[in-house]
């Protein structure tokens, strides 16, 4: 199973809007998010992925497994500190280690300070971005716990 990232281009943006209504959907079971009148989830901040900000970058990049589209990872950088922003993984490639090796790609293309950060109750992200940070850090990461989640932080070179 070959798990490559890939930039998303302007021109296959409204490829990466539809897999967000997938993405916004399974995330509804974390978090109440209402449809618009369109019968679709908003995500205010897809522009931003294609648009100069002097105080943050972005950047998008589609998951693929054996060249198929498999999910997706929107990364911040914000004061020189790279933030998972959204990380998507589509149900059928769960279980089999395309998440860790994307966020591995991710994590390797943009060396650095980050900050992950998971929501109190999405456990399921809890788990996993704990397994994947300390196994890449080799347990050198610092972990905070508070009523608004689970935050990892961290350098890579």
């Amino acid at each position: 199973m070959d798990v490559t990232i890939e930039p998303v281009r302007y021109e296959e943006k409204p490829v990466l809007r539809r897999m967000l209504q997938l993405y916004l959907y399974d995330f509804s079971e974390f978090e109440q998010l209402e449809l618009n009148e369109h019968g679709e989830f908003d995500y205010r901040y897809l522009d931003h992925y294609w648009a100069p900000d002097e105080r943050e970058s972005r950047h998008a990049f589609f998951i693929r497994v054996d060249a198929k589209l498999a999910g997706f990872a929107l990364v911040r950088v914000v004061n020189g500190v790279n933030v998972f922003a959204e990380f998507f993984v589509m149900r059928a490639f769960r279980g089999a280690g395309v998440g860790a090796a994307a966020a591995r790609a991710v994590f390797t293309r943009l060396p650095g300070s980050w900050l992950v950060h998971q929501m109190p109750a999405n456990l399921p992200a809890q788990a996993f971005w704990r397994r994947v940070v300390s196994e890449l850090t080799r347990g050198n990461y610092r972990e905070e716990v508070n009523e608004s989640g689970v935050t990892q932080r961290f350098t890579l070179e």
